[in-house]
């Protein structure tokens, strides 16, 4: 007498038995992922034209690097000296939702931390927040940033959680610990001196920075 094989049958209901007990956002494929972290950029692009953000540096030109903390053309380019901040961010962004969300797929932690470093870029070219910026000795100039400025700085803080997913923590740490005190030293500002003066203007801070 043939006896049935129902191997297949049994493979079938352990996988729709896991499926079911599965969470939400383990369902959510690596390629949704990416397409949402895109659309968040896309988002961001979109809202900043709205508002009014040049596309490019209004002197008409594109460059790769500019140097110069307070010159006219800083926020402006692809990349300055601020670009260290938004890998900072990226890597930050990736230890965040490793401590709060350890069991959330990279994936959808790398979508969450674009869609966070998009809408910091939004509200960042608020006036308000550009008012807020220019009460800086080092910002008095700050008006906004250009749409593919403020692109490339969430691009590096894609490239910061990229570094933060594949080095060991501490190495993550000294680079943090590395790039702050190498910017401080180069332009007299950094991501720690950026939220201080953001949140809580100082004086002599802003004294210092420009050399007084």
């Amino acid at each position: 007498m043939h006896k049935q094989d129902n191997s297949g049958a049994t493979a079938i209901e352990y996988g729709l038995i896991a499926g079911r007990h599965m969470r939400w956002y383990e369902r959510i494929s690596f390629g949704k992922c990416l397409m949402a972290a895109a659309m968040f950029i896309g988002v961001q692009a979109l809202v900043l034209f709205i508002m009014g953000r040049p596309l490019i540096c209004t002197c008409g030109t594109i460059k790769l690097w500019v140097g110069i903390a307070n010159g006219p053309e800083n926020s402006q380019q692809l990349t300055d000296w601020y670009t260290f901040t938004h890998i900072i961010h990226g890597i930050g962004l990736y230890f965040l939702f490793w401590l709060i969300a350890p069991g959330m797929p990279v994936g959808l932690r790398f979508a969450l931390a674009v869609g966070l470093e998009a809408g910091w870029e939004m509200v960042e070219n608020s006036p308000f927040i550009i008012a807020r910026y220019r009460q800086s000795a080092l910002a008095q100039g700050y008006v906004g940033d250009s749409i593919i400025n403020s692109i490339s700085d969430t691009l590096a803080a894609v490239f910061g959680f990229t570094l933060a997913r594949a080095l060991p923590a501490w190495s993550s740490v000294v680079l943090v610990i590395a790039m702050e005190l190498f910017v401080g030293y180069m332009i007299h500002d950094n991501l720690t001196l950026n939220i201080i003066q953001l949140i809580y203007p100082n004086e002599a801070i802003s004294r210092w920075q420009v050399g007084g």
